[in-house]
């Protein structure tokens, strides 16, 4: 047998708690603290870079000289990679460990970065963002090691509580910031950092390395029958998902040949993996009741959770407002973040978990239903403590859903894989589906308040003329032709039609984020309720004797 795959003797305190992970031998506090400074360098490091992409699109459209519809593809190529790329790294790091697979990773996001710096063109940008998706997947795990390491045993349920919620915090933190850096050096104040923050990843992870584990060979030959399905599989399900609300799901035919295709190919893998010996998912466990019910509450969740994203700020940007006007309310949900990490450190324990769950969900549901009274006057300052719940709601969530499913994982670590593949999934589906949903509704929306707003607008109507006398006033002595007065009046009574509009349907799409968090409120306490019910011991019939205990062999 090959040397490299015999497992070691660990003392009962180090043992590796899965195949694949590093062991947990005792740090002096120096160390600790060297562990922690990392745990927190990588978790932000796998989702900042694209973070600073996706909150700065509009600016960086004129720098590639592309079309709005274009600027999707730096997100969806995000997203093709993070998706699948569990499947390739649990096996990886099995076999080979996980510091050698983020090494690789960064050295190639780095490499890749440092090219699109002299490239400048759409095409590149795409192949840091796929980049970054694969590496991020990585970091995200690395962070959770790292930070493990950082706290004795007793208290690492609260190490993957700070490790997960920390993976929250990169969205905010770009709006933050992202302004200077756009300020300093447009769009290459953006790549520089994004290099730079790859470079202090790898620095990091190289300085500080995590205790070996066992390593066990795991890979075989129909794995990559698995991969060469999954993958491109997964990666056309982002590509419709991210552009299906930009093109339009009916107006775009390749949209629906890259679905079918994508079917097709995820049902390939799914033929495969239901006929192995060893599959790397396994699939009837993934279909047990239990899972299911998981897959589908963290779903729904990251459904609502698109709200920030997708709700309150782009809002404010069709009202005329930059980041740089929006950095209070993302350092509130920020600070939202940092007291649910807190929150969910301090209370995470296994008979807490629905709890938390469903916490997470009622703030989801009254930051909703409170921005959902906006007006065109409204301004961020109104929408701070909504804001500041939702960042809240966002980390509560997370280590409860994964310890939901890890906790299953331990009685059957071999379907270790298939759990990491399906909670990694269930995240990034849930994104692009939060987008997808939203994007499409608030499409709806915005037509029919426009049709409903046009109805009224008829010249003729006095509150109209006053309404365009007003405006003409405005350009009495800069505009002096009475007709260019007239069209200027008419061009600004356009402009605060489309500002009501908007506000209408951003209210719209609040409410339903807010009735869909009470839908899901409403699915997790009936699921509470019924598996409560189960493990309740079944009360003694009247007049009935207990059966007898079996007599215990010799």
């Amino acid at each position: 047998m090959d040397p490299r795959y015999i497992p070691r003797q660990w003392l009962p305190h180090e043992r590796p708690t899965f195949p694949g992970s590093p062991s947990t031998p005792h740090h002096p506090t120096l160390r600790r603290l060297q562990f922690a400074g990392v745990g927190v360098l990588v978790a932000l490091a796998g989702g900042l870079g694209n973070a600073l992409v996706s909150a700065n699109l509009p600016y960086l459209q004129g720098n590639f000289g592309a079309y709005a519809w274009e600027m999707q593809w730096l997100p969806a190529a995000f997203f093709m990679t993070s998706m699948s790329a569990n499947l390739v790294l649990v096996k990886f790091r099995q076999q080979y460990g996980l510091r050698l697979f983020t090494e690789i990773c960064l050295a190639l996001y780095a490499a890749i970065a440092l090219a699109h710096l002299f490239a400048n063109d759409l095409g590149s940008a795409v192949a840091v963002r796929a980049a970054h998706g694969l590496c991020a997947t990585a970091l995200n795990s690395l962070g959770v090691y790292y930070m493990i390491q950082a706290f004795p045993p007793e208290h690492r349920r609260k190490a993957l509580a700070i490790a997960l919620g920390l993976t929250q915090l990169p969205i905010p933190l770009a709006r933050m910031f992202s302004t200077e850096l756009l300020q300093l050096g447009e769009w290459r104040g953006l790549h520089v950092f994004e290099l730079g923050l790859a470079m202090v990843a790898l620095a990091g992870v190289l300085a500080v390395k995590l205790p070996p584990g066992d390593r066990y060979k795991v890979f075989e030959r129909l794995d990559l029958a698995t991969l060469l399905s999954f993958i491109p599989g997964a990666a056309g399900l982002a590509v419709v998902l991210a552009f299906g609300p930009v093109l339009w799901w009916t107006d775009t035919p390749w949209l629906g040949l890259v679905l079918a295709a994508s079917l097709a190919l995820l049902a390939v893998a799914a033929v495969i993996e239901h006929n192995r010996r060893n599959p790397m998912l396994n699939l009837r466990w993934l279909a047990s009741g239990d899972l299911l019910r998981l897959t589908l509450s963290i779903l729904l969740i990251r459904v609502c959770l698109s709200e920030h994203s997708f709700g309150a700020v782009p809002m404010f940007q069709q009202l005329g407002l930059d980041n740089a006007q929006l950095q209070v309310m993302s350092a509130m949900v920020v600070a939202g973040c940092l007291c649910g990490i807190a929150a969910s450190a301090l209370t995470l324990a296994p008979p807490n978990f629905p709890q938390q769950l469903i916490a997470a969900v009622l703030l989801i549901a009254t930051s909703a239903f409170m921005d959902a009274h906006a007006t065109s006057q409204t301004r961020p300052a109104q929408m701070y403590l909504s804001q500041f719940l939702i960042g809240c709601g966002s980390t509560v969530f997370i280590a409860p859903a994964m310890l939901s499913g890890i906790g299953k994982v331990l009685a059957q670590p071999r379907n270790f894989i298939s759990f990491i593949v399906l909670f990694g999934m269930a995240q990034g589906l849930g994104s692009l589906l939060g987008s997808a949903v939203l994007g499409s509704f608030l499409t709806v929306r915005t037509r029919l308040h426009a049709a409903r707003l046009g109805e009224g607008l008829e010249l003729p109507d006095p509150q109209v003329a006053a309404r365009l006398h007003g405006y003409a006033a405005l350009h009495l002595h800069d505009v002096p032709d009475a007709a260019q007065r007239q069209l200027q009046a008419l061009r600004m009574l356009g402009q605060a039609t489309g500002r009501e509009t908007t506000v209408l349907a951003y209210n719209d799409l609040f409410l339903l984020v807010g009735w869909l968090s009470l839908a899901t409120l409403a699915w997790l306490l009936a699921d509470l309720y019924l598996r409560r019910r189960k493990a309740a011991p079944q009360p003694t019939a009247p007049g009935a004797s207990p059966a007898p205990a079996s007599p215990a062999r010799p």
